[in-house]
């Protein structure tokens, strides 16, 4: 019998406070949904607060069997929680991706903010998700963007907003491929280093899923800058 894992999560707390990357799976009738979310800021209040939305957005996911709509769900419910319309409180916010292996064959995948969810199959890495950042915006328009653009996130769980901003992409993205290969979602903390470097991404997502995970999220660490950031890597085969 085979006991490997068929998903795995690995961390790296970086140089960071707190951990405040997360990584959830939720099952619900033979679906398993998959959910990664990266809080922005570093407390353990951020920490707690997106530990729970991740668990939330899994669960919800799994039930739905649908990607987009259960992180429309979670997008939503975060927006609506008390204080957020107040300009003078700062409350938790976390950028998130969440898949779906669906019984029809396909892959749901939805996410707002810069998490990434990647798909190997036949040897080729291909990047499922559109960064919702200022790099991006800038992209889009063909302009060059600066070195720090990326760090500044357009949508996110804990936002208010409800419609885009002129010229900017959708508030949650979402899309479907074939079912089959193995599934990536990684956090920038995890996926930028190895960017950043040109490494393929590819190449350290061999072996089993645990194996797959823990040497990402090493290898991210190893090629970061002064600062490293929080690194989790989820790696599923489906």
């Amino acid at each position: 019998m085979n006991t490997t894992p068929a998903h795995a999560t690995a961390q790296h707390i970086g140089d960071r406070s707190h951990q405040c990357d997360a990584a959830a799976t939720s099952g619900h009738q033979g679906v398993r949904a998959y959910a990664l979310l990266d809080g922005i800021g570093s407390s353990a209040t951020i920490r707690e607060w997106t530990r729970r939305a991740t668990r939330s957005l899994a669960r919800t996911a799994a039930t739905t069997g649908d990607a987009y709509t259960a992180l429309a769900r979670v997008y939503d419910r975060a927006a609506a929680e008390p204080g957020r319309d107040n300009p003078f409180q700062e409350l938790p916010a976390a950028c998130a991706v969440v898949a779906v292996p669906r019984p029809d064959g396909t892959l749901s995948v939805a996410w707002c903010g810069d998490v990434r969810a990647y798909l190997l199959t036949g040897g080729q890495l291909e990047q499922l998700t559109v960064d919702h950042n200022r790099r991006q915006v800038l992209i889009d328009h063909g302009v060059t963007p600066g070195p720090y653009d990326r760090n500044l996130v357009t949508s996110y769980l804990g936002n208010t907003e409800t419609s885009p901003e002129d010229g900017e992409r959708d508030l949650i993205g979402s899309t479907v491929r074939p079912l089959g290969g193995r599934l990536l979602l990684a956090s920038d903390g995890a996926y930028e280093p190895l960017e950043d470097s040109a490494r393929d991404l590819s190449q350290y997502l061999s072996g089993a899923p645990t194996e797959a995970a823990r040497t990402f999220v090493q290898a991210a660490v190893a090629h970061a800058p002064a600062r490293a950031d929080n690194a989790t890597a989820l790696v599923a085969d489906i």
